[in-house]
């Protein structure tokens, strides 16, 4: 059951096949006896996950039971969970118990899903690796020596060591699609607004999205089913009806048009991840899509406008965390500036502390213009070039990342080099649109994946496509052979 799909469990459970406590307990044996090799869980909520599981099954014996009700999931540890550490990867929050749910959190809840732990991240989802926590990086199932992709790696890492059969992540510039690309699963980054960001610690607040890890599209749209929807605490989330998302998964996709960004596909794209894209591409010319060369032209300018923009408001976000109201407190403050000096340098990681003060340079005075202005002026140069990509064509396509994962610790001292990694998710963020990624292939017994990018709130195309490609293929169904 372990490698089972989340629609595969969702009729085990309802034909009282097993019941959510066999199938709680065999997923926590899972996680204690592979996890020390990966370290994708910051928290395993052992005890909490098996009284979930007991009132799920309670549920489904009476036939009150959602479709979800009684499997397990793991949550990013960048939401909210009541009574349960939420610590962001990060020494500052250690000693955090969080008093409430986020929203996610609780929609999951009510449809009865069980909680079985944290995983671990890039220390308040900044990083593409997974090696900036304060628990100690996360390992790739498919080789312990590689990353999982980061910030959301711990998440990833357990859906495919199959610890869980789906997970929560955050997407700020590429932390769902990158990481499930390298780890050969399905993920998805829904509309900026879809998911309220309630009780979703802040890093960048006009890019962070909640979004999903699993192994096909069709669970992730059953899992979306339940994620999505308007929340009044949220003021950036947006009041737009929820649609069915698995209603129209096999609706054939005759007559689509892909378009292939020619500044995705230039000479700088490795050849053997150009290949894999263009197999991928021809299944879908197979089943009646049309390819069309569209152009991105400002594309380029993503990471620049994006590292500019994110730490400009990660330094306003975290400037909360102060030593003073809750989190990591220094020892002996003699003074107020001490207090925030020491409880800060001493809480904070090098990439966040790198990221702040490129941030609170560029609001500083004299320098906002020069640099956040001229960031958000590219950043709508950017959402205008997706909108006239999308009066042409239906899904814009093309790889996650530029090559397959790479080695723990090859990036770490070169930054320019580790932020290279998002080259093609950035600008989906920057121009709030839906993306996913989805297993299409291996480079050298490594994974990769497919990007596939939707106009506003066009999540629906995007699963239907997504799930068409991977009933006539094979590749989300491999497992890392060591687990």
């Amino acid at each position: 059951m372990w490698n089972k799909t989340v629609a595969e469990l969702s009729r085990a459970l309802q034909n009282k096949a097993i019941s959510s406590v066999e199938l709680t307990t065999l997923f926590l044996a899972r996680i204690k006896q592979h996890d020390h090799k990966i370290n994708s869980f910051i928290t395993v909520t052992d005890e909490l996950a098996l009284n979930q599981a007991l009132d799920a099954d309670k549920k489904i014996a009476t036939g009150q039971a959602h479709p979800l009700t009684g499997i397990p999931i793991a949550h990013k540890d960048i939401f909210c969970t009541k009574g349960v550490k939420t610590t962001c990867g990060s020494k500052m929050l250690d000693n955090f118990t969080s008093p409430y749910d986020a929203t996610v959190v609780e929609h999951f809840k009510a449809a009865g899903m069980v909680m079985v732990g944290k995983t671990n991240m890039d220390e308040f989802a900044m990083g593409s690796s997974n090696e900036n926590s304060f628990y100690g990086p996360v390992k790739n199932p498919w080789d312990l020596e590689r990353v999982p992709g980061g910030s959301s790696g711990g998440s990833a890492a357990a859906v495919a060591a199959s610890f869980a059969p789906a997970s929560t992540g955050t997407d700020t510039g590429g932390s769902i699609r990158q990481p499930a690309a390298l780890s050969g699963i399905s993920g998805i980054k829904p509309t900026y607004g879809r998911v309220s960001r309630y009780g979703m610690i802040a890093f960048a607040s006009s890019l962070d999205q909640g979004g999903l890890f699993a192994k096909t599209a069709e669970d992730l749209g059953l899992l979306l089913n339940v994620m999505a929807g308007h929340d009044a605490r949220d003021s950036t989330s947006i009041d737009e009806p929820v649609p069915n998302y698995t209603a129209t998964l096999n609706q054939p996709i005759k007559g689509l048009r892909i378009g292939l960004p020619k500044e995705f596909f230039n000479p700088n794209l490795d050849s053997k991840m150009a290949a894999v894209i263009e197999t991928a591409v021809k299944e879908y010319e197979k089943q009646g899509a049309t390819l069309h060369e569209i152009s991105l032209p400002n594309s380029a300018l993503a990471i620049p406008a994006y590292y500019v923009i994110a730490p400009a408001e990660c330094s306003s976000n975290l400037a909360r965390f102060d030593g003073v109201r809750f989190g990591h407190r220094c020892k002996d403050p003699v003074d107020l500036e001490d207090l925030y000096k020491r409880s800060r340098s001493e809480g904070f990681g090098k990439e966040v502390i790198r990221r702040i003060m490129i941030g609170t340079f560029a609001l500083s005075s004299g320098y906002y213009n020069a640099h956040y202005l001229k960031a958000a002026q590219i950043r709508h140069l950017i959402r205008d070039d997706f909108h006239r990509a999308f009066n042409e064509v239906d899904v814009i396509m093309g790889p996650t990342t530029p090559g397959p994962a790479f080695k723990l610790g090859e990036r770490t001292n070169d930054p320019i080099s580790m932020y290279l990694s998002d080259i093609y998710t950035i600008a989906v963020n920057l121009a709030e649109l839906p993306a996913l990624s989805i297993p299409a292939g291996f480079i050298d017994n490594l994974p990769v994946g497919l990007q596939l990018i939707g106009n506003r709130f066009d999540e629906v195309r995007l699963l239907n496509m997504a799930h068409r490609y991977q009933q006539c293929t094979d590749w989300h169904l491999n497992i890392p052979g060591d687990f």
